[in-house]
């Protein structure tokens, strides 16, 4: 392995972030290219994911040991501190002498002599405020990975993009329309999304390219996704199945805490103001009917960004795409008019879910009911 002074990168890299699927990814991939540089037998790589200060205090012994045993054969050597999970504000990690000797390894590392000796260090979370870190911000290489939240603007493109280098990894092609598809039922979750990639590809088999169809067969549906079959069936204007999955969803309510029937609501209401929106794009001329996936995408992309509210909520262009193209069929089904009432039903049933004290789940039906039936056709006067 050449020297330090010869290698145009630090000989320690830090990769780090609450996305632990792709800080894996990454860190193998960089310790495999190390490895690959300087080939030979004395690469190690030493857990330090502990559960109290003394096994923390353990790993970081083997740490210095490793670090002081010259590479025999080889060229170079390669030292991987794996999955560490003592750097942030964990409790092994507020032990004093966890603390203290990782301030002294932090000193040790300014003065190490990297001659033939690389240092790759792959961790969770990570206070920025103590010394190691900072030791590691001057002489490292250090690259952070944050988890994907439904708040992050560009969550979607990012996931769809991860989807596509999967694809193209398994030697499978994509449907656009399947791409958006499987970010939609997964949501923002690297390592889930991974995996049911692989199981949509492993799924079409024979066949080059993965199809919605196949994604809908088989990629599992986390909690985001089930939110959006209330909405749906709204958008569907198919009462049957709004009663049904109404249903579905008070019953999964009893032993899932964090669902609520003012949870509900406001995925009703997030339903009925994407459509609103689509009514008033496509009377502004911004948008056209259309059945196409890649069509529309393009559509969206010549949509005035300038003239649209920068709040997230209020901005069609900030959501997912492909929860646009749905909804646009869906607008099919309700005048404007019938939007505008939906909202001011939708607006009255979370009062009295707030004030009344009525049986909750009676006060969402009657307002569906309301929204979904079919305003009755006149019969004809007898002649």
């Amino acid at each position: 392995m050449p020297s330090d002074a010869a290698s145009p990168d630090p000989p320690v890299a830090l990769v780090w972030g609450e996305d632990e699927f792709s800080v894996k990814q990454r860190a193998r991939a960089l310790y495999q290219q190390w490895c690959a540089n300087c080939p030979g037998l004395d690469h190690e790589i030493i857990d330090a994911s502990v559960s109290n200060s003394g096994e923390a205090l353990n790993a970081l012994a083997k740490l210095r040991e490793a670090l002081q045993t010259l590479p025999f054969f080889g060229r170079g050597k390669v030292v991987w501190f794996q999955n560490c999970n003592f750097l942030g504000d964990e409790r092994a990690a507020s032990a004093q002498a966890v603390t203290e000797s990782l301030s002294a390894l932090a000193q040790e590392l300014k003065t190490f002599s990297w001659n033939g000796v690389r240092l790759l260090i792959s961790a969770g979370k990570i206070d920025k405020r103590k010394t190691f870190y900072k030791t590691l911000e001057k002489i490292a290489t250090v690259e952070a990975f944050a988890a994907w939240t439904v708040e992050d603007r560009n969550w979607a493109t990012e996931a769809e993009n991860l989807v596509r280098r999967q694809m193209r990894t398994l030697k499978k092609q994509i449907s656009p329309e399947a791409v958006s598809r499987l970010v939609v039922l997964v949501g923002p979750n690297a390592r889930q999304l991974n995996s049911e990639t692989e199981k949509a590809a492993l799924y079409a088999s024979d066949r080059p390219v993965v199809s919605v169809e196949d994604v809908e067969a088989i990629v599992s549906r986390n909690k985001q996704s089930r939110a959006f079959a209330l909405g749906d069936a709204l958008g569907a204007r198919d009462l049957a199945r709004v009663l049904r999955v109404l249903d579905e969803e008070l019953w999964s309510m009893r032993t899932d805490s964090q669902k609520s029937e003012i949870g509900l609501l406001y995925g009703l209401i997030s339903k009925v103001r994407v459509m609103l929106f689509l009514k008033e794009m496509l009377r502004e001329g911004w948008l056209k009917a259309e059945s196409d996936y890649t069509r529309f995408k393009a559509q969206l992309e010549r949509v005035p960004a300038a003239t649209l509210p920068e709040e997230k909520k209020f901005n069609p262009l900030a959501m997912n795409p492909y929860v646009l193209f749905k909804a646009l069929d869906h607008a099919r089904n309700y005048t404007a008019a019938e939007l505008v009432r939906a909202m001011e039903l939708l607006l009255r049933c979370n009062q009295r879910l707030v004030l009344s004290g009525l049986d909750e789940a009676l006060v969402l039906q009657e307002a569906l009911v309301q929204i979904v039936k079919r305003p009755a056709t006149p019969t004809a006067a007898p002649s």
